[in-house]
């Protein structure tokens, strides 16, 4: 039998360990991300997909969960469910160009027609929105 990797036994330990924590706080949103991200990393991206779809009922207008969807369901080459999540989280505010084009957990979306013709539009609306101010620099603003 062959003997596995030090990260491999780490990466088992820590999804157990979340999914420990899930047992007892189902909704312990601080528990799901990095258990999501760890069944990514491991290759489970069925159960990857189940948390990223529990996230969006639990964090319904975070843009970065609507994200994490997409790759999800990019890695399962469901391309067009991961289109309009994609599209969700541009619709919330998400804006990393870079990250996106590079991203390969969006390997097989960026592979569809319909995700050129969505970049363009990502594009030209990103570059059009103003950045948002910096915390402090205007009078009475507050941190977020």
């Amino acid at each position: 039998m062959p003997r596995r990797s030090k990260s491999a036994e780490l990466l088992e330990f820590e999804i157990q360990f979340y999914e420990k924590l899930l047992r007892a706080y189902p909704d312990f949103v601080d528990v799901l991300i990095p258990l999501g991200d760890a069944y990514t990393r491991h290759g489970l991206h069925q159960k990857g997909l189940e948390v990223d779809h529990r996230l969006t009922q639990l964090r319904g207008d975070d843009p970065l969960t609507w994200y994490n969807l997409a790759c999800s369901l990019s890695l399962l080459k469901r391309i067009e469910e991961s289109l309009e999540a994609l599209r969700r989280s541009f619709e919330l505010g998400y804006l990393d160009l870079e990250h996106l084009q590079q991203d390969p957990d969006l390997l097989n979306l960026r592979q569809f027609s319909k995700y050129r013709e969505f970049l363009e539009s990502f594009a030209a609306a990103a570059a059009s929105k103003p950045a948002p101010p910096a915390p402090g620099a205007q009078p009475g603003a507050q941190p977020i």
